[in-house]
């Protein structure tokens, strides 16, 4: 029969020896192109689509720029003078950005998404740790400065609107219960999302808070002399324009990442942060000049407690920066994760123990905590510089090959210069001043809580 005679044709020697050939060649093809997507899949894992639009990212990436730093500008403006802070704020803002774009860069070239991994391909387990170390103590230090006026705050808010003038000891006009509500409630569910991008509804609420913040502080002419602490300025403004450990993931998430959009997802969020606070700067130090303190809500309370705008401007700030803990909390929690997971999956009990760890820890260190300033000393000078300057040039100068861009090209000898900028003298002088007036303030004031400043004789007295 024909189906006989087909199933004969079938296994026939020629015809079977032809079949397995192809079936082989086939096999080998696919084999091949399967070898090649998983190399490519894992040198370059991250180019699986985004989920965040560009307004998102921008909104996430800002909202991680914009915290409790801008509170701390008027004072480093009364410090330095308007035409002096406007010139410090220009470059450190300009070299924000050009770092980002020295990142981006790296990250195109090796094909990598995560910070504390091109500190691994430029460095190895050194560079890795180094990157993970700073990320980590730069945002614990910012998520301690946004917790710190939730605790300041919040008691001052509840009393206002209670009409309380003198507190009996009750405890939700305590700071430190109020902290840990807050940190529990609010903090800790958005913290324990799990990726980046569905807290861009928040950013975007939070940056409308600050921008409200920014519409009420209006100038009154009140002068009152003051001494000069210059040596605050450099690491305030440092603080400030921090953002880096949060571009890479932001990256990630951006949906049709390019190095292109996400350049542009930089640069607008820095412009837009820079005019809020020069602005909120100068509108705070037309304010009150010299009697600017180092948290400017602090210095608005002493005009009258009760006024409605100002307590309408402190509901807005705390809201801000509550909201803003969680994006800061995310790289920090990716950092440990690269230190001590580094090949693990996901995995939820990990992920919400981190965070937890995390939470209690900056809630422990904002109840010891005696005063902002240090905290921005301290973080500012030391670890946000490497952040910003240092850690993106060095990984740039050593993942970008040295056949596609010589050491003696000009992107390289600018990187050099940007990588020197911390390092001048006149920086290093100020950024060390102020290192050890904050440290000393910081670590004294979490052992005892009994310190005090001799602002005129320009050192620290202890009082313990």
């Amino acid at each position: 029969t024909k189906r006989s005679s087909d199933s004969y044709q079938l296994h026939s020697p020629q015809s079977t020896l032809g079949f397995l050939s192809l079936r082989w060649s086939t096999f080998s093809l696919l084999t091949e192109l399967s070898s090649q997507s998983l190399q490519s899949r894992f040198c370059f894992s991250f180019l699986s689509p985004g989920k965040t639009s560009f307004g998102m990212s921008v909104f996430n990436l800002g909202n991680a720029i914009m915290g409790s730093g801008i509170l701390g500008l008027a004072y480093a403006m009364a410090n330095t003078g308007i035409v002096l802070f406007l010139i410090l704020l220009t470059v450190v803002a300009c070299l924000s950005a050009y770092s980002i774009h020295l990142l981006l860069k790296s990250s195109g070239i090796v094909g990598i998404r995560a910070y504390e991994q091109l500190g691994y391909r430029a460095f190895g387990t050194p560079g890795k740790m180094a990157a993970g170390i700073a990320i980590t103590l730069q945002n614990i230090g910012a998520m301690s400065s946004y917790l710190y006026i939730v605790k300041y705050e919040f008691p001052l808010v509840i009393q206002a609107f209670l009409r309380v003038d003198t507190p009996s000891g009750e405890w939700y006009l305590d700071g430190n219960y109020l902290v840990m509500i807050v940190s529990v409630c609010i903090i800790l569910p958005l913290a324990l999302m799990k990726q980046l991008g569905y807290l861009g509804y928040t950013s975007g609420f939070s940056l409308s808070c600050m921008v409200f913040f920014l519409i009420s502080v209006c100038p009154t002419y009140t002068p009152i002399s003051s001494e000069s602490h210059t040596a605050y300025t450099i690491p305030i403004l440092a603080f400030a324009f921090v953002c880096h450990p949060e571009v890479l993931p932001i990256y990630t998430e951006l949906r049709n990442p390019t190095k292109k959009k996400m350049q542009h997802v930089s640069n607008i969020s820095i412009a837009v942060m820079y005019v809020m606070y020069f602005l909120a700067a100068l509108f705070g130090y037309l304010t009150f000049y010299d009697n600017v303190e180092a948290e400017l809500l602090h210095t608005y309370s002493k005009v009258d407690r009760y006024d409605t705008l100002i307590l309408c401007v402190r509901v807005a700030v705390l809201t801000a920066v509550t909201l803003t803990v969680p994006i800061v909390l995310f790289p920090v929690r990716r950092a440990i994760q690269q230190l001590f997971f580094p090949n693990k999956t996901f995995w939820w009990p990990r992920h919400i123990a981190i965070a937890i760890i995390l939470l209690t820890t900056i809630n422990m260190l904002v109840i010891f905590a005696p005063n902002i300033l240090g905290i921005f000393g301290v973080i500012g000078a030391t670890s946000a510089p490497c952040l910003i300057f240092i850690f993106p040039a060095v990984f740039y100068i050593r993942i970008i090959p040295k056949e596609e861009e010589p050491m003696r090209s000009a992107p390289k000898i600018l990187v050099r210069a940007d990588m020197c900028i911390p390092s001048t003298p006149i920086l290093t002088y100020i950024s060390t001043k102020g290192v050890g007036r904050s440290l000393c303030f910081y670590l004294k004031g979490l052992y005892h809580g009994k310190l005090y400043f001799s602002f005129f004789n320009e050192r620290v007295k202890c009082s313990i």
